[in-house]
């Protein structure tokens, strides 16, 4: 089992959400973060003044799926994600040991 966290612009996950169903993924967890990578933020102009927003805002995408899911998650992520401009983001790809179902104690694959 995998686990994959995708850090993408947040005007692109539902385009990434439906990519993701399309291939099987059943559930996802989506959080919103504020981040920055080679873009280093940018400047604004508010009231008159200059200030610079070192931070911006991102959406975080968590998902676990079978081993062998892993290169159609990936691609999927990279194809719906991308807008071929700075600030993408990234994909990472965790092993993922054990998972259990609390509500039947299902684990491993089985749980997902």
């Amino acid at each position: 089992m995998k686990f994959v966290t995708a850090i993408i612009k947040p005007f692109k996950l539902d385009e990434v959400r439906e990519a993701l169903s399309a291939i099987g993924v059943q559930g996802i967890t989506v959080t919103e973060v504020k981040g920055f990578g080679r873009q280093k933020g940018h400047t604004e102009l508010y009231r008159g003044a200059e200030y610079v927003v070192d931070f911006l805002p991102k959406v975080k995408l968590e998902a676990a799926v079978k081993a062998e899911q892993i290169d159609q998650v990936i691609e999927a992520i990279e194809k719906s994600a991308s807008t071929g401009k700075i600030g993408d983001g990234k994909i990472f790809v965790f092993d993922l040991e054990q998972v259990v179902r609390i509500r039947t104690g299902e684990t491993g694959d089985d749980a997902l």
